[in-house]
């Protein structure tokens, strides 16, 4: 193998596992340090620099950072990533002093974003600092999207939404709410320099061609369309009886909150396997653990009408097979039907975008699948002046991801509006710094903790379930925070090994918990990462091979497995391993 290309930041940012899964790359290891020494303004300000709504993901954020976490692959559970940004957002000072000016001299340049979810709101917060106009329009009274409209008050407090996103209005963002954009060309007749369009994905699925959807019409909803109807005081109570049909958040956000309108006996039903289910884990682990049974492996037959009212659905039962390559087919077991008694279907069984307010004369070109064409790079349309993003770009994903949407429709705005090539996309702010302080002490703390992942208190279910409002997570407290925050292994602390002053002691190899430094020839990847000390399964992460040694060896170092400890740079008597603490600021627009 060829000696690791240590200067091409990829290659560090790929080892920091946690920021290299986040979509908008947030320096998780830096800012749980800060809360490890109970710096939460600083933690939250890492947070808001990169994700833009720390108390908002803080609470319903997907967690692509959590399964990546290598804490899972070498001592237990991830690190509660998600969890402890919320600590910083809980604990942190006013904010308001610390947020960036906007010039009061504008730059000429009129922006429109059509629809106010995460993805606009990040293209205007980044554009308003530098000088842009920006004029924000949205359907609802407030801004937020579908933070606002489907995600239940339990799980996301309007006051923390209200709190997050006002920071950005502030900015001096000129809103115009309860406005619907019913036709696109109005907006492109005002001649703005560039339009966003982030209406999300708005339309709910539904299964028209079921035997008696029509006629079971008045007790049966649409998923989304019935939590806004919740959120907005539309949707007051739920029947006794009621069947959530999907396997999604969304459905667990429809049975949880039926339970609190009044649902006494309410299931969620799914063709697939649990298994298979796309809602989070812990969002499935809440929905049972108030008592609402997930029924799998059953497919919709029919909603059963008698006397014209809705009186429950047949399914069939199916089992799952997979073929080699995991595509799974549901197979019918050839038992009878099953009947289920309800009063109250909820269907949640995905979701897809819709754009009846573009004509198809507009210029702007949709897939088939009656998606925007875009270049997934710049998020440009086919008009070039017109960007899309969040849920309306690709279909629905998550807020992170429209968050990083945003980020990149501005640079891509800011190009634009400054005449550049969109492709050329300004460079992450990357650097090393050393971590030494003494002979054998660090500026960060290497200790790596036994703890295990600590739980999260919840308010008693009785209460809960008696109030859509009251917040069921508690959060963690400033000690637990602190404990949490401690089990990081600081994987942003890199092992930098210089094979110049290395004099193949092995006393790193035999200091290593791990056994991930092995000294050995050089070969081909496949074979040499079967011969290191311990065979380097995972081939996601790459090894760190150095240059060749005098005795004609290569240093190998398994990345997975590494817990960045600094126990080798402390044992090595001629300084050929440092740590090196890697710094990663994604670029924003007006980055060069």
């Amino acid at each position: 193998m060829r000696p690791t290309d240590t200067e091409n930041y990829k290659y560090f940012l790929k080892v920091i596992d946690c920021q290299y899964a986040c979509p908008a790359h947030t320096p998780v290891p830096e800012y749980i340090r800060l809360i490890a020494g109970r710096d939460y303004t600083g933690a939250y300000m890492i947070n808001w620099q990169s994700n833009v709504f720390p108390g908002i993901l803080g609470r319903i954020c997907d967690r692509p950072c959590e399964p990546a976490c290598r804490r899972s692959r070498v001592k237990d559970q991830p690190v509660a990533i998600c969890r402890l940004k919320r600590v910083a957002a809980d604990f942190c000072q006013d904010i308001l002093p610390l947020l960036p000016q906007v010039p009061e001299q504008k730059n000429g340049r009129r922006i429109a974003l059509i629809g106010a979810g995460p993805a606009s709101l990040t293209v205007a917060r980044d554009l308003a600092v530098l000088g842009y106009e920006i004029d924000l329009f949205d359907a609802q009274a407030k801004a937020g999207g579908f933070m606002r409209s489907q995600v239940p008050s339990f799980r996301l407090p309007e006051e923390v939404l209200d709190t997050e996103v006002n920071y950005i209005l502030r900015m001096g963002i000129s809103t115009h709410f309860n406005q619907y954009i019913d036709d696109f060309e109005e907006i492109r007749q005002k001649n703005y320099d560039a339009v966003f369009i982030g209406t999300g994905a708005p339309r709910g699925r539904d299964l028209p061609d079921l035997p008696g959807r029509t006629e079971g019409d008045a007790s049966i909803f649409i998923g989304i369309e019935w939590l806004a109807g919740v959120v907005f005081g539309h949707v007051q109570q739920a029947g006794p009886k009621v069947l959530v049909l999907g396997g999604g958040n969304t459905a667990m956000d429809c049975c949880r909150t039926a339970r609190r309108l009044g649902g006494s006996d309410v299931k969620v039903v799914v063709r697939s396997p649990q298994a298979d289910m796309k809602a989070s884990k812990w969002e499935i682990e809440d929905a049972i653990s108030e008592d609402i049974p997930i029924i799998d492996n059953h497919v919709p037959l029919e909603f059963v009408i008698e006397k014209g009212k809705l009186v429950g659905m047949r399914f069939e039962k199916v089992s799952a097979r997979y073929d080699a390559t995991g595509k799974r087919t549901l197979v019918p077991t050839g038992e009878e039907p099953v009947f289920m008694e309800c009063d109250q279907v909820l269907l949640a069984i995905g979701q897809e975008n819709a754009f009846p307010w573009i004509k198809q004369d507009s210029g702007l070109q949709f897939t088939e699948r009656g998606l925007p064409v875009l270049d997934r790079l710049t998020l440009q349309t086919s008009i070039p002046n017109v960007f899309v993003g969040g849920d309306a770009a690709f279909g629905p994903a998550n807020v992170i991801t429209a968050v990083e949407h945003g980020h990149q429709a501005a640079i891509s705005i800011d190009l634009f509006c400054r005449g550049r090539d969109l492709h050329d996309r300004p460079a992450p702010r990357v650097f090393l710094a050393d971590q030494k302080l003494g002979f054998h002490d660090w500026i960060y703390d290497s200790h790596v903790s036994n703890d295990k992942r600590q739980p999260v208190p919840h308010v008693a279910k009785a209460k809960t379930l008696k109030d859509r409002l009251v917040e069921v997570e508690l959060g963690f407290t400033i000690t637990t925070g602190k404990r949490e925050a401690e089990r990081c292994f600081n994987c942003d602390v890199q092992t930098v090994f210089e094979a110049p002053l290395c004099i193949e002691c092995d006393a790193c190899v035999d200091i290593c918990p791990t056994s991930c430094i092995t000294f050995t020839e050089n070969g081909e990847e496949a074979e040499l990462r079967q011969r290191l000390n311990v065979p380097a399964k995972n081939l996601q992460q790459a090894l760190y091979v150095s240059a060749e040694l005098p005795t004609g060896r290569v240093m190998v170092k398994d990345e997975n497995v590494c817990l960045h400890c600094g126990l080798c740079a402390e044992r090595c008597p001629t300084a050929a391993w440092k740590m090196l603490k890697f710094v990663c600021q994604a670029a924003v627009a007006g980055d060069k």
